[in-house]
């Protein structure tokens, strides 16, 4: 099974999706990250400099799973749903092959993020279905599905720690507080974490379940007057 992941910035795959796709590389899953901007505007400086950093960060961060890494280079904070990035993802979907793709939110915070979701979702066509992570805190979010990384947070900090010209600490603690609430979102027990992704079924992709990684454990909630 082969599964690309596509983010506007580096850091972005890690913040929104590593923890998916851990358990997918946990369950055999071949893994691509594709960078869709250089990444260059993510903080001060030279942005030749910068843009070089950010590569070497992301690329210490796919090396935790050992995916491949790719960079489309287009400008930061300028990413536009044209002809140009519809030609760049066709020719990435071509080459990979995905069984799956798993990108922004088509409604998440920042332009860059917009505008690859759509662009992700027209070039995908019938190559494969389309997921999308999280929007930032949950803002306006409809989540589908949810998965389970309890047992990849660890590695998913890691990875957000590779990003260090972003001042991680502060997307760490941001992704372990939204975690933990959707997992509790699931009833799962304290200490779990999960991520949510958000499908609309479109021909002929209807029914994704088996590329799925798995979902918390269900935990009924017990009805008090019985225990009485």
């Amino acid at each position: 099974m082969r599964v690309l992941a596509l983010g506007a910035h580096p850091d972005d795959i890690e913040i929104f999706m590593f923890g998916a796709l851990a358990a997918w590389k946990a369950a055999g899953a071949e893994l691509t990250f594709t960078i869709a901007t250089d990444g260059a505007k993510g903080g001060t400086g030279d942005r030749r400099e910068l843009a070089r950093t950010r590569r070497s960060e992301a690329q210490a961060a796919a090396d935790l799973l050992g995916a491949d890494l790719l960079f489309l280079d287009f400008p930061d904070g300028a990413l536009v749903a044209d002809a140009a990035l519809d030609g760049a993802l066709k020719a990435l979907m071509n080459d990979v092959e995905p069984d799956i793709v798993v990108t922004h939110a088509r409604n998440d915070y920042h332009g860059d993020h917009r505008a690859l979701s759509d662009a992700v979702a027209i070039a995908a066509s019938f190559t494969a279905p389309v997921i999308y992570a999280d929007t930032l805190q949950g803002v306006g979010a409809e989540p589908s599905f949810f998965v389970d990384i309890t047992g990849y947070f660890a590695l998913k900090t890691e990875a957000i720690r590779c990003h260090v010209s972003q001042d991680p600490e502060r997307f760490v603690l941001a992704a372990g507080s939204h975690n933990a609430f959707r997992a509790s979102q699931c009833n799962a027990p304290v200490g779990a974490y999960a991520e949510a992704y958000g499908f609309k079924p479109i021909y002929p992709f209807a029914d994704i379940r088996a590329l799925l990684p798995p979902a918390p454990p269900v935990r009924p909630v017990r009805n008090r007057s019985k225990l009485l």
